[in-house]
């Protein structure tokens, strides 16, 4: 499998989140240990452009939240 790649990218009301079969796997484990009864409301994962997205990415928070 190829590495991860993801790009996150949006204008206006409009957010696109583009990945490799890779990156979403990787962004699919992210969400699925989110939703780990284990952990709390509020617990939440930064993405950042360069780190863990593709380089000229927007930071995309990804959190968990029970009263939604």
């Amino acid at each position: 499998m190829d590495s991860p790649r993801i790009n996150v990218y949006g204008s206006g009301a409009e957010i696109t989140i583009a990945a490799n079969a890779a990156g979403l796997h990787a962004l699919a484990e992210q969400l699925v240990g989110l939703a780990d009864p284990e952990l709390r409301w509020g617990y939440h994962l930064h993405l950042d452009g360069g780190v863990n997205l593709e380089e000229g990415s927007i930071s995309l928070i990804l959190e968990r939240d029970d009263a939604a």
